[in-house]
Parts: C-alpha cells; sequence; structure tokens
C-alpha cells in the first residue's frame, strides 16, 4: 500500500476514535456525576514484514477525570451527593460490585434502591438495599437510611440500612463500558467510614463543555486533511500509471 495512503488512512482512524471521545464526554455534559474521559495519542509501532520502522499515532482514553463536579440542591430525598472525595457501591448487570457518583436514586418495581441508570445501590452489608413500605424516608450524612414505615406513629422510626460508600487510592478504579467505576479484578472495596454524603444533593458532571465543543471542532478539520491526503494519494498514483503507460 502507498505509504502517504496508509498514513492518510491511519490518522483519519485515530481521529474518528478520538473524536468518539470527545462526543461522548459532551453528550453526558448533564449526566448526573458523570466523569469526563481523556484522551490522548500515543505512537504506535507498524508491525509486518521487515523492519519494524514505521509509527502510526494511536488514540486512546488512558484514564478518567475523577474531579468532582457541582453540588446542586434538588430538595428531592433521594438524591445525595458525595460531599468530597469518594463512591456510591452499587452492582452492575453482571452483579458485580461497581462505583458510581451518580446520586440521582430511584426505586424499582422490586422495591429496591437503584441509580437513575438502574444500578442497585449496595449496603454495608454486601446486598442490594430493598425499601419496605413507608412514609418518609431520610439519608444521612454517613449514608444511614432511615424510614418512617407505613402506618406507624410519628415516633416510629427505623433504621433501615447503611449506603456503601468506599473511598479508594488514586488510580486504583477504571470506567468500563458499562459508564460505572470499576475495581481490578472486580474485588469489592472496603466501606470508609470518612465518605460523607449530602441529602438533596446531585452532583453535576464535570465536563467542560467549551473545551470538549472545541477540540471537537478542532478533530473535525484533521479528519478533513487526512481526508484530502488520500485523494491527493490516489491522483499521485493514477499520473504515475499515467506515465509509465508511455513508456
Amino acid at each position: 500500500m502507498d505509504k502517504v495512503l496508509y498514513l492518510a488512512m491511519s490518522g483519519a482512524r485515530e481521529t474518528m476514535r478520538s473524536q468518539q471521545a470527545h462526543a461522548n464526554n459532551l453528550a453526558n455534559a448533564t449526566t448526573t456525576g458523570f466523569k469526563a474521559d481523556f484522551a490522548q495519542a500515543r505512537a504506535m509501532q507498524v508491525h509486518g514484514d521487515g523492519h519494524e520502522s514505521r509509527v502510526y499515532a494511536m488514540a486512546e482514553r488512558p484514564g478518567t477525570n475523577t474531579a468532582s463536579g457541582t453540588l446542586m440542591q434538588t430538595g428531592r430525598s433521594l438524591d445525595v451527593a458525595v460531599d468530597g472525595d469518594g463512591w456510591l457501591a452499587v452492582l452492575d448487570s453482571n452483579g458485580n460490585e461497581a462505583y458510581t457518583r451518580q446520586g440521582e436514586l430511584q426505586i424499582n418495581q422490586f422495591n429496591q434502591l437503584v441509580t437513575g441508570s438502574g444500578a442497585r445501590v449496595m449496603g454495608n452489608g454486601g446486598i442490594p438495599i430493598t425499601l419496605p413500605p413507608f412514609e418518609k424516608l431520610d439519608v444521612g450524612g454517613d449514608g444511614t437510611i432511615t424510614i418512617k414505615p407505613l402506618g406507624e406513629g410519628a415516633a416510629e422510626l427505623a433504621i433501615l440500612d447503611r449506603i456503601k460508600l468506599v473511598n479508594p487510592e488514586s488510580g486504583e478504579l477504571f470506567k468500563s463500558t458499562d459508564g460505572l467505576m470499576h475495581s481490578g479484578n472486580n474485588q469489592p472495596l472496603l466501606p470508609d467510614n470518612g465518605v460523607k454524603l449530602r441529602s438533596g444533593f446531585v452532583e453535576s458532571s464535570n465536563v467542560n463543555s467549551i473545551s470538549e465543543l472545541t477540540s471537537i471542532i478542532d478533530l473535525a478539520r484533521q479528519f478533513e486533511m487526512h481526508v484530502k491526503m488520500m485523494k491527493t494519494a490516489e491522483e499521485n498514483s493514477s499520473a504515475a500509471t499515467k506515465i509509465l503507460s508511455l513508456q
């Protein structure tokens, strides 16, 4: 394959991959608790016949920006936001423990406490939190869930469970394709009593919309440049073929 054509093709392909990362960030600019993905290019050798002297830039998502978003007051008793460092423990679709900052909680048809995306919230006992019928629910700063059971007197309050909160070391978690954070080998982390919640608040996404939009525009221009290079390579090849045919 023509070297110019290969370079242009690989450049366009990796530009599209980088575009996908920034587009996903921008699409989640209003998603509660969303953490933006980083995007970068890394030099990779081209493997094949002969000496491995060719290098191209491979786009990748090396990590996640775990900076806190802005806390927004909602006044809703099931809305919680992690105040500072820490994560809520949930179960992913495969039954493994995962972690999120999405505190816009709901109750599903099985009376289980779930996030807005449907992930079941874990209790400190290692099982998903299930709620009995209640008139009122409060979530304490340490994650303790207190309810007023349905039909009981005003003084009949009961501590139901405690949301599992963890605070892993920096770099210990990675984002999976489900949008949740996971630990290595999906090993459950120990609860951290130092993590605090604020009831009646949710955390906004930490995406910088202006920065992401600027990156998308810049990448679109780079893609156009690679396409022009492929067109030029085609024109050069056609011209060379005509010259050779005259000999």
